[in-house]
């Protein structure tokens, strides 16, 4: 059957795809149904969605599969737009070659980018100059190599830290929040730096945490720090609850008097770490872009507000 009827209930079949005599096997359906996840464009929400879900719920009344929705949870990913704002498109000359980016920055830094560049699931413009800040973050990373102490295990300075960035990009993966995940390794590579030093569980433990957006540059740490098994195949790091208590606060960024977010930072943190810290961030630098600052007022654990 074709079109819409052919795909309203592909992922039923699935479950039991060389059945000669029924849809798909009733038990089978209930281990392995409903599906988990949907994910796909908006123009799904009003074609393909709607008619699954109108063909499941039928199949459903007549007994033929063992639940009544489909689909456990539905995410839609946003439109990357061109430099200009408007949608990609040849006539209007603002297409971006990936193979192009490729060529120039490599594939870890087109995934990180395109992971970084805004909410999963809202529109976005394509930036070449953030790309670039991307492929300097990872570059950054690499070069940590040479910062590595004969300190075992974390140290006494990074290890809340790190156990904090371990919950924030294992729970960030988790929501799709990718941007914010990387945006938390980003403030802790900074911190590292400021530091200029970093054990070598600590580099490890980051190349763990960069891998599902960085795989190449994240096994070649991992193999240069002398792991002779892949991250791939090794186990997700996992935090330490205990650790997570700090000096850490939300402090109130304000543009022009009003609030635009909120941004995580230490209790005693200088006013140029707080900026640091902002534009690092996906959601919030955005409204500093290309803006010019007149005046900031920092309100140590209270507010920061920058007049632009």
């Amino acid at each position: 059957m074709p079109q819409w009827a052919g795909s309203s209930w592909y992922f039923i079949r699935y479950m039991d795809n060389s059945n000669p005599d029924v849809l798909a096997d009733y038990e089978k359906q209930k281990y392995w149904g409903p599906v988990d996840w949907y994910n796909g464009g908006m123009e799904h929400v009003t074609r393909h969605l709607i008619y699954s879900r109108f063909w499941n719920n039928f199949l459903y009344d007549i007994g033929a599969v063992p639940f009544a929705e489909p689909y456990a949870k539905r995410t839609a990913q946003g439109l990357v737009l061109g430099e200009d704002g408007q949608k990609m498109s040849k006539s209007l000359g603002n297409v971006v070659n990936p193979n192009e980016i490729l060529k120039t920055v490599g594939a870890d830094t087109l995934r990180l980018y395109v992971m970084f560049m805004g909410d999963y699931e809202l529109p976005v413009p394509w930036s070449s100059s953030s790309v670039n800040g991307c492929k300097r973050f990872l570059d950054r990373v690499f070069n940590l190599l040479e910062f590595i102490t004969d300190e075992k295990g974390y140290s006494k300075k990074h290890s809340s830290s790190t156990h904090r960035l371990i919950k924030k990009v294992s729970d960030d993966i988790e929501a799709m929040k990718f941007n914010t995940a990387i945006a938390a390794m980003m403030s802790y590579v900074n911190e590292i730096y400021a530091d200029i030093y970093i054990t070598k569980d600590e580099l490890l433990t980051l190349a763990y945490l960069l891998y599902p957006f960085a795989p190449h540059i994240a096994e070649e740490i991992n193999e240069m720090l002398g792991n002779k098994t892949l991250l791939a195949k090794s186990k997700w790091p996992e935090y330490d609850a205990a650790q997570l208590i700090d000096d850490i606060i939300e402090l109130p960024v304000q543009l022009n008097g009003k609030v635009k977010g909120i941004i995580t930072v230490k209790k005693d943190a200088t006013v140029d770490e707080v900026t640091a810290a902002i534009l690092t961030d996906a959601s919030l630098s955005q409204h500093l872009f290309n803006k010019a600052i007149k005046k900031t007022i920092y309100v140590p654990m209270k507010i920061v507000n920058y007049i632009v």
